[in-house]
């Protein structure tokens, strides 16, 4: 797909980046995984990255606002338009030596995330999309949710708390409840990517609590403009504020959706 000005230069800062990301992935392969083994060298690794993401794409659009994991929010001269980064989604998958971690830029303008690219380089995967525009995998193939009209048919996707998270009983009895009626679970670590995979009909859905707004911006614009249904948890939330999502596709949504909000609580 011939994308605009913006996407291309996302792309290109999302490439560059994960060029640098790879060159550090060998490294920490090397390096002997403990408590205090590579932790530094990652956070090393991460915050270059995402200066590599910043000097992209603020030379090319320096009255954007700004909100990385690393560096924080810095407001813009234009209050309309922001840059939403996570340099490496999924650091404990490359800390451990785990080759599914990813890139990740969205565009937000005017409070909606009109584009997103996520870049899995070690699989050379790029997806990405444009507000009404689709959603594509590298320069071909476009991208369209499952069609699988069964739950005991599907895969699912989430993200266990790590450490005894305080959403973490609510996504035991998540699992408890959607284990016996589906295909399989899988739990990888990497909302960029789990949202890029319903996208791409890999999984059927996805769920989380407690999300951050760069963990999910790209890959929620993927996963609409792939056809996906994108809803808060409970009602009234906010998908990017709150950071409680459920992604899936259309044919088994409400199915899926009834599932994971049966609930006495309002998690």
């Amino acid at each position: 797909m011939q994308g605009s000005a913006n996407l291309n230069v996302m792309i290109k800062a999302a490439r560059k980046a994960g060029r640098s990301l790879v060159k550090d992935f060998r490294e920490v392969e090397n390096l002997q995984v403990g408590a205090k083994g590579p932790g530094d060298f990652v956070s090393r690794a991460d915050t270059a990255a995402e200066e590599i993401i910043r000097s992209e794409l603020m030379e090319a659009r320096p009255n954007y606002g700004w909100l990385g994991e690393e560096s924080g929010e810095k407001p813009g001269t234009d209050p309309t338009r922001r840059w939403i980064v996570d340099p490496l989604d999924g650091t404990t998958n490359f800390l451990h030596g785990m080759p599914h971690w990813a890139v990740s830029i969205a565009l937000e303008h005017k409070g909606e995330v009109v584009a997103g690219v996520v870049f899995d380089p070690a699989k050379d995967e790029m997806f990405y999309a444009e507000k009404g525009a689709g959603a594509w995998l590298n320069d071909s193939q476009r991208l369209r949710v499952s069609g699988r009209s069964r739950m005991i048919d599907c895969v699912f996707a989430t993200g266990v708390p790590f450490g005894g998270g305080k959403y973490l009983p609510a996504e035991l009895q998540d699992l408890a409840r959607l284990m016996p009626q589906c295909a399989g679970m899988r739990r990888w670590g990497v909302a960029s990517l789990d949202l890029a995979y319903v996208a791409a009909g890999r999984y059927d859905g996805f769920w989380e609590r407690g999300l951050n707004p760069w963990d999910i911006a790209a890959g929620l614009v993927i996963a609409k403009e792939a056809g996906a249904m994108v809803q808060p948890i409970r009602e009234g939330q906010s998908v990017l504020e709150d950071g409680h999502v459920l992604v899936g596709a259309e044919p088994i949504f409400d199915q899926f959706a009834k599932v994971i909000r049966n609930r006495s609580d309002a998690i």
